[in-house]
């Protein structure tokens, strides 16, 4: 997978791609993640890229002549993605969205924002983050890229790892633990230790559907709500069922 970025810092969005899994990754030829610099089809002498805003305002805009030509000179993987507040929320579906794409690309904002006829004329959607506010798109170009390229087969090594795990099925990840088994006097779940995987199983799934009608609702209720055998496998671990999943108070 090839994934471009388009930044006034690509330094700063190369380092995080050079480390960790995403680095190795690029090193093992599964990830081809390239950045680019926004000031490199700037025209004048202090190589600008932004200006005032027409019409009068704080902050500056960055310009369409050096935006419109840093992409068009590369001629990225399309779609091209512009970070902005406006745009489509990006979450774990999207990432798995991208994940089966052969490439795709992102433009960070910066300052005030961009002139508004590089999001509708050259780019080919948007996506958030969030709704907060940061100083330019690195930041979530650097999400992006982490939650995309995990997902690529072969990039993390253990090819479950990426199906087991918060949001995956629509639910958060239940808890997990690791040795000691008992460490100040609090244990490990004897069901973890007890060889039984069907029952481990259970249990996991019971802990997701408990944690995420206890701390986010909000994701019950898109997935229609508890079924009867979400309630029976609670029930099997003594976790009461709330009958209204908006309140969290209602799950023992």
């Amino acid at each position: 997978m090839r994934i471009d970025v388009f930044t006034i810092f690509p330094d700063l969005v190369e380092s995080f791609a050079g480390r960790s899994l995403i680095g190795k990754a690029r090193e093992r030829g599964l990830l081809d993640v390239r950045c680019h610099d926004l000031r490199s089809e700037a025209t004048d002498v202090h190589r600008s890229v932004d200006d005032s805003p027409f019409g009068g305002g704080a902050g500056m805009v960055l310009m369409p002549e050096p935006l419109f030509g840093a992409v068009e000179q590369v001629q990225p993987p399309r779609p091209l993605f512009f970070l902005g507040p406006a745009g489509r929320p990006f979450d774990q579906s999207v990432a798995r969205e991208l994940a089966a794409l052969d490439g795709f690309s992102l433009l960070c904002g910066r300052y005030e924002g961009v002139d508004a006829r590089v999001v509708e004329y050259l780019c080919d959607g948007e996506l958030s983050l969030g709704d907060f506010v940061l100083n330019g798109g690195e930041v979530a170009a650097m999400a992006i890229v982490e939650a995309v390229g995990r997902l690529v087969p072969g990039v993390m090594g253990n090819t479950t790892s990426a199906d087991d795990e918060s949001f995956s099925d629509g639910l958060l990840e239940y808890p997990q633990y690791t040795r000691p088994a008992t460490f100040r006097g609090w244990d490990v779940p004897e069901v973890l230790r007890s060889g039984d995987h069907g029952r481990v199983a259970r249990w996991r799934r019971a802990q997701a559907l408990a944690r995420t009608v206890a701390r986010r609702p909000d994701l019950i209720e898109a997935r229609g709500g508890l079924t009867d055998d979400d309630r029976a496998l609670l029930a099997e671990f003594d976790l009461q069922a709330p009958t209204d999943p908006t309140d969290p108070t209602e799950l023992a």
